[in-house]
């Protein structure tokens, strides 16, 4: 696939197209071809077209993009201390989204793309489906597929640790071209509330959209500042999708169904909702893991995963209504599903009569439903769980995990999760104002790898120890930015050992 050199002409057309000109002549040659379109000033090459993007964007970076060549620049506001034509927009990031499709040739047109959106289990599904289709193409001769997950990005190309669960437009469209380009045939992406909320999607097509559930989160005035708008946005994904995949076990199940009805087609699946075209039954816990049974090409067929917990078999079959679009063989995703391993996700180590737990729950709705589970798996087994929130976003998660720890747990510890902005302690505090109404204690140990230490160390023998929040991250989010950390499988087996 040749990535294509446009005038000048054709951006500035698709930008009135869209209605999202704000003001009259450019002031440039539209029949200059444009070499390159970039948001980062230091990449800016002779022939670019410059986007002033972002809430902190300074004029001194289009300085810079000028000084190295770029000839035009598109803007919410015009720059008028700056030698070059200005095309004003009224929407910078919805214009980032069709530019950046424009510019990598609608790469979503070469390779089919398949966007899972919900508050829990992206990555869980994505790591699945990847795993089958990779099965499927493995026995074909066929290159794996693309994978944009919360954990890493890969599109055949390069494959290295995400910065963002969703990349910001110029960066998707050039995974979706490499993944074109490379072979991949199939991405696998998820796709944040953030992501859809703001256009970074504009002009991606989607072979199928997977719905998984709703829950309370990301509500903040940085983020979303209802459940509602947070819910609005996760609809989006049925915009630009052939296909649909629904949860009718989620919240608002009935709503959802009928925002993807604007798709082609819609399947859906349950594991307690009657009338699920896939209804799946989880037949036993295995070591490490879960079966289940489900109909998959018109017969019942029995499936393993090797994570437990019910709500990774709801994200398996989420999985299945995909495959079953896709024409994947009952024994790829069987071989798969089996195979498949998600970094962070209810990772178990075991040592000394004691059980640790590591996943990235980090939410109300993800803990309470980690918790469960481990309650579940681990009758009578004492439980502790040590997390900690974000600070500076995702308010309302202080309140959701705090109740989830209060509801499930047996013992609580309180520490750090990205604080950011914010104190530790002061976080912990507000957290632990949820938990005390259900006559739990709790304990705040603000450094985590001593928080993991004296959870694992204090534990008794058969107890069940969860280490949530963090998964397989490697960084620490402080005050002065991201700090390296050790992942907390790693600190889980050190202290297991000792």
């Amino acid at each position: 696939m040749l990535r294509p050199r446009l005038p000048l002409g054709e951006y500035y057309q698709l930008l009135q197209r869209a209605g999202l000109l704000a003001g009259g002549a450019v002031g440039a040659d539209l029949t200059r071809l444009v070499e390159a379109v970039t948001c980062d000033s230091r990449s800016a090459v002779p022939g670019s077209l410059f986007l002033c993007k972002g809430a902190a964007f300074k004029e001194e970076y289009l300085a810079q993009a000028l000084g190295q060549g770029a000839f035009a620049y598109v803007s919410e506001v015009p720059y008028k201390n700056q030698p070059a034509p200005c095309i004003r927009v009224t929407d910078i990031r919805s214009a980032m989204g069709l530019l950046a499709d424009a510019a990598w040739g609608h790469p979503s047109g070469e390779v089919a793309v398949i966007g899972i959106t919900g508050t829990k289990g992206k990555t869980t599904t994505a790591y699945f489906l990847k795993s089958i289709l990779d099965c499927w193409r493995e026995k074909q001769g066929l290159h794996p597929v693309g994978l944009l997950s919360t954990i890493v990005t890969d599109d055949g190309a390069q494959r290295r640790p995400a910065v963002l669960t969703t990349p910001e437009p110029l960066d998707l469209q050039r995974h979706l071209w490499n993944a074109a380009n490379a072979g991949c045939g199939y991405v696998v992406m998820e796709c944040s509330s953030q992501a859809l909320k703001y256009g970074r999607m504009t002009g991606v097509e989607l072979d199928t959209a997977v719905f998984l559930n709703l829950g309370e989160d990301h509500i903040s005035p940085k983020e979303h500042p209802t459940l509602e708008d947070y819910f609005q946005s996760k609809l989006k994904i049925f915009d630009r999708a052939r296909r649909a995949v629904v949860n009718l076990d989620s919240d608002r199940a009935p709503q959802i169904l009928a925002a993807a009805g604007k798709c082609g087609e819609v399947t859906s699946y349950a594991l307690d909702a009657p009338n699920g075209a896939l209804k799946g039954r989880v037949t036993g816990p295995v070591q490490g893991g879960m079966t289940f049974a489900a109909p998959y090409g018109g017969a019942l067929a029995q499936f393993t995963i090797p994570l437990a917990g019910r709500f990774n078999v709801s994200n398996a079959l989420a999985a299945l209504g995909v495959c079953q679009y896709l024409g994947v063989p009952l024994d790829a995703v069987q071989r798969g599903l089996a195979q498949a391993r998600v970094p962070g996700r209810m990772e178990t180590y075991a040592a000394g009569g004691k059980t640790v737990i590591v996943d990235y729950a980090h939410n109300g709705m993800a803990l309470e439903a980690l918790l469960r589970s481990v309650r579940e798996d681990h009758p009578g087994a004492p439980v502790t769980v040590v997390f900690g929130c974000t600070g500076g976003k995702g308010l309302d998660r202080r309140e959701g995990m705090g109740k989830a720890a209060g509801r499930y747990a047996d013992h609580i510890i309180l520490t750090e999760d990205d604080p950011g902005p914010e104190e530790v302690e002061d976080i912990c505090a507000e957290i632990g104002g949820y938990i005390t109404p259900f006559g739990k204690t709790y304990t705040v140990i603000p450094d985590r790898e001593t928080a993991i230490r004296s959870a694992i160390g204090t534990a008794p023998a058969g107890a069940v120890v969860v280490l949530a929040g963090k998964g397989s991250e490697m960084e620490q989010k402080r005050k002065n930015g991201p700090e390296p950390c050790v992942p907390d499988g790693m600190l889980a087996q050190k202290y297991l050992r000792e």
